[in-house]
């Protein structure tokens, strides 16, 4: 159950040296070698059970915790320790030992096997003394960048810090100045207001003069064709028997139009010239009339014209009735019109003269000096229209000033909260892009912006997520960022991305992958994560390795 073991006192970069032999038991680390003492019962090393030392490695499992069989496969939960001298030592299940698999570089975990395992731990050790070393020079070189790159950080920090204070008193600066404006404008506005109230209300006295002639000119064409079309013989007077054969005027409804009815219509008489109709005729007839134009019909109606022994037909009469006049309107005298087609071909030449006309006369307005417009105010309420737009203007461009100061310390105190590590070393990143390609892609990473990829074959950037937070673990923060809420994939979830950044010697992305659907692994390398550190850590060397 012994066995003798060859423990290199050795720094990892130099070779091995003096060796001293320690008796333990197989399958045992040198660090658990004082609870193996032979000379007395082993306890389990959970406590719970004191056995007689021979029962340690005797293929049989005793202890629940597995720490009689470190060096035999008895118990599923133990574990066998590798010494690998001239290498790293390694610890792996006891369930391994004697499997048939050479899992220890000194070979042995395979003491009692049908294969037999080479040692080439020294092959080994030395090829891991050498990638220590390029590491070491990796870590080394890194960090001196990193300092660098700290130190940046902090100038920029502080610069930001300064530029902040400035810009806020600007920003209060701006903003007395922009309630001076606005009080000016103000000022000015009123005084503008009450200028331009005067032309405002001439302007609605003109407006209202010009409506009421332009009635009164409808109103007399709507008389003038009214006159015409009941003055039946065009003798340019209307009579009674051309009032009577309107039903419109029969005002009692009864059916019959008397001569008083009809001479209430022409102002008592037994006629009306053109011009008292146009004075006092329109005003009498106009209401009854418009009735006339709303029921359009026929000339004449089934009304009884007292003394009259003929009576017209209407529509809304009886048709067999006589009639004195046809119906139907009258048919203008025959025109002789000329052919179409050269009508057509007249009125082509003439639309051709007129183009060419008007053509001329755009080039002569182009080429003659432009008049200036002239104002439609008075000199002293064109200067307080002129007045107030320039307060306008001013305030206009005193707003937008306190906008864009206000725009640009929203975004330094974004920037200053951001977590640029412990020293500051990240801060150069920021505003940067670096670029990997691959067979179909191009990927970009803009730290504490976003990331993205664009096809080689041509399209637009895909958002693959933007700046959330790092979430490395709480012993290595600044080892993982995350950037999330992407463009969301077809049928899938919105694209994220996580950046696993790694010391390196230079700022750059060393490989892409897409281990879930739309979740997206940079690898980034940067000095900003070199620290001797590193170096001290053996889990983190092997992992490099």
């Amino acid at each position: 159950m012994y066995y003798s073991v060859a423990i290199c006192l050795s720094i990892i970069f130099t070779a091995l040296s003096d060796c001293v032999e320690v008796a333990r038991p197989r399958g045992v680390a040198l660090t658990k070698k004082v609870f193996y003492n032979s000379e007395t019962e082993f306890t389990c090393l959970d406590g719970t059970l004191a056995l007689p030392f021979s029962y340690v490695n005797d293929d049989f499992c005793d202890c629940v915790d597995g720490s009689d069989e470190p060096g035999t496969a008895a118990c599923p939960n133990g574990i066998f320790h590798c010494t690998n001298a001239g290498h790293r030592p390694l610890n792996i299940p006891s369930s391994r030992v004697n499997d048939g698999v050479c899992d220890c570089c000194d070979a042995s975990d395979e003491y009692n096997s049908t294969i037999t395992c080479e040692s080439n731990c020294r092959e080994l050790g030395k090829k891991a003394r050498e990638e220590a070393m390029r590491l070491a020079e990796v870590v080394t070189h890194g960090h001196q960048v990193k300092l660098e790159m700290s130190n940046e950080g902090k100038q920029r920090k502080e610069e930001r810090k300064t530029r902040l204070g400035e810009m806020e008193k600007q920003k209060e600066a701006a903003e007395a100045i922009l309630s001076e404006k606005e009080d000016l404008k103000s000022a000015s506005e009123e005084l503008e207001k009450a200028a331009l109230e005067k032309y405002r209300l001439e302007e609605e006295e003109k407006k209202k003069i010009e409506e009421e002639k332009e009635l009164a000119q409808k109103n007399r064409q709507d008389a003038l064709e009214a006159f015409a079309e009941l003055d039946k013989n065009g003798d340019e007077k209307l009579t009674l028997d051309e009032i009577q054969a309107k039903w419109v005027f029969d005002s009692n409804k009864d059916g019959v139009i008397t001569d008083e009815e009809a001479k209430f219509y022409l102002n008592g008489k037994d006629d009306m010239d053109l011009d008292t109709f146009l004075n006092i005729g329109w005003i009498l007839i106009k209401p009854h009339y418009s009735m006339l134009n709303l029921f359009k019909g026929p000339e004449t109606d089934d009304v009884e014209v007292k003394g009259t022994a003929t009576v017209e037909s209407g529509g809304f009469g009886d048709d067999s009735l006589s009639t004195t006049e046809s119906s139907q309107p009258e048919v203008p005298p025959a025109v002789e019109y000329a052919d179409e087609t050269e009508d057509d071909e007249d009125d082509d030449d003439v639309e051709d003269e007129d183009l060419a006309k008007a053509e001329e006369a755009k080039e002569e307005d182009t080429t003659a000096a432009v008049e200036p417009t002239q104002s439609p105010y008075d000199e002293e309420t064109q200067r307080l229209i002129d007045d107030a737009n320039a307060a306008r203007k001013e305030y206009d461009e005193a707003n937008k000033n306190v906008g864009t100061l206000e725009t640009e310390i929203k975004d330094l105190k974004r920037v200053l909260e951001l977590d640029f590590g412990e020293e500051e070393q990240f801060a150069p990143l920021y505003g940067q892009c670096y670029e990997y390609e691959d067979r179909e892609y191009i990927y970009k990473l803009c730290p504490f912006d976003q990331t993205s990829q664009r096809p080689k074959s041509g399209g637009n950037d895909i958002n693959l997520g933007r700046w959330e937070n790092w979430i490395g673990p709480e012993n290595n923060l600044h080892s993982m960022m995350k950037y999330d809420h992407g463009l969301s994939c077809w049928n899938g979830p919105a694209r994220s991305t996580e950046v696993h950044v790694i010391c390196g010697v230079e700022n750059k992305i060393t490989a892409v992958s897409e281990p879930n659907k739309c979740v997206y692994l940079f690898e980034f390398e940067t000095p900003a994560v070199c620290s001797p550190a590193i170096m001290n850590s053996s889990e983190h060397l092997h992992e490099e390795l």
